[in-house]
């Protein structure tokens, strides 16, 4: 798998219609109506995440690891 910034992964929620819901320091809420779940990424300048939370991330949002 390769490792993407919080950048990159804020922009790749925005398109599958994520909506950001606040922003809390570094790290940017998403939601999407109709279901209580909630992703925190960090968004540390354009340093990637680490896989683990990466993987996590994805799981949340229904995208799989090939979509990257």
């Amino acid at each position: 798998m390769k490792a993407i910034s919080g950048k990159a992964l804020v922009r790749l929620l925005e398109y599958r219609g994520r909506e950001l819901l606040r922003i809390n320091g570094s790290h940017h809420i998403y939601g999407k109506p109709g279901t209580n779940v909630r992703l925190s990424v960090p968004t540390h300048g354009n340093q990637a995440l680490k896989i683990g939370l990466q993987r996590h991330l994805l799981k949340l949002a229904g995208i799989s690891e090939n979509e990257l």
